[in-house]
């Protein structure tokens, strides 16, 4: 955090907005060589550089400078439905009519077999996602139960994706055998107040606080194709190098019918291609998870991604959408040179 640089400095007297094919290359040996983001104003020229150029540059600095051994995760929708918040994009808001099955907190037994399930796939972690604003008192009590049962006899790592909870809250998860909280971010500051109005974005990133000072990792990041600019892409993910998150997943929209951006167009291949190699320039340390909405991506785009960029995943079923095969998922991951 120390070293970070200042947002608006550019460090390479780039010329005009866009970096040509050398510049980019430059920007990326310099990446390397200090294991430093570049700077906003750099990245926006990145933005609009030539694309074969962006990818190679970022395969260089993923191979340098990120991990090797590919993080997994799943994911297990631990309380369902009828949330109090008015996200645009999300099938659990009681605001909107999206016809998802709605349940309360699930026992401790189809958590342990879902957590059993994920290990038996070789995957690293497990995590535990409810809806609503924040958990209840006697929610917080209930799954804390749970989670010491599980941590007790589970061999995989267990986190959690709650909203909106006290440090209190989070010091009692950690003790009962959480190791990271995840609190996406969605958007750029500047974009999230058009997304949701029950909440702000500075809560959120009190919580990513809050979990930090408890003891816990922290995983962060967004959903790009909701009618953001990539210049707003960028703003998130200055923002998530600000707080030092080095768990960043990138979601891509599935339009929800009967949410506001169920019409919302689909953003291209390339475009997430592109927005990928750009994050990979900005945190070129951190873990870049694939994780809703990637699997309408093509076998080709899923490799080329592994390649510049994505070096973690969510596996399996997302909350509300299925997600990719497993299976094919590791082959891939394999193919792409990462350990497992």
């Amino acid at each position: 955090m120390d070293k970070m640089l200042n947002h608006s400095q550019s460090q390479t007297g780039l010329a005009g907005n866009t970096a040509s094919v050398n510049e980019v290359m430059q920007l990326a040996d310099r990446v390397i060589a200090t294991g430093e983001g570049v700077s906003e104003t750099e990245a926006s020229q990145l933005a609009s550089a030539p694309l074969d150029a962006l990818k190679d540059a970022a395969e260089r600095i993923t191979r340098a400078c990120a991990s090797r051994k590919f993080d997994t995760c799943s994911i297990i929708n631990g309380k369902s439905g009828r949330c109090p918040e008015d996200c645009k994009w999300c099938a659990q808001s009681a605001h909107y009519h999206s016809h998802i099955h709605e349940y309360p907190l699930v026992s401790s037994e189809k958590l342990s077999e879902a957590a059993e399930f994920s290990r038996s796939k070789g995957i690293g972690r497990f995590s535990i996602v409810t809806s609503g604003k924040r958990l209840k008192p006697d929610e917080v009590e209930q799954l804390c139960s749970s989670v010491r049962e599980l941590a007790a006899k589970k061999d995989i790592k267990f986190c959690l994706s709650a909203g909106l909870l006290s440090e209190d809250d989070l010091k009692v998860f950690h003790e009962a055998g959480i190791s990271r909280y995840h609190c996406n971010l969605e958007s750029s500051p500047s974009f999230f107040g058009q997304l949701c109005t029950t909440h702000t974005q500075e809560e959120k990133i009190s919580s990513l606080k809050a979990a930090m000072r408890a003891g816990l990792e922290i995983c962060s990041g967004g959903i790009i194709g909701m009618g953001e600019s990539l210049q707003q892409r960028i703003e998130l993910a200055f923002t998530l190098r600000d707080l030092g998150v080095k768990s960043v997943p990138v979601n891509i929209l599935s339009p929800i019918p009967g949410t506001p951006l169920e019409s919302q167009p689909l953003i291209s291949e390339e475009d997430v291609l592109r927005t990928i190699a750009v994050f990979r320039f900005i945190l070129p340390d951190a873990f870049l998870r694939f994780a809703g909405g990637r699997a309408r991506l093509s076998p080709q785009t899923t490799l080329e991604a592994y390649r510049i960029g994505i070096n973690a995943s969510i596996m399996g079923d997302m909350l509300t959408t299925a997600g990719a095969d497993i299976d094919s998922d590791m082959d891939r991951i394999r193919a792409a040179g990462y350990d497992l």
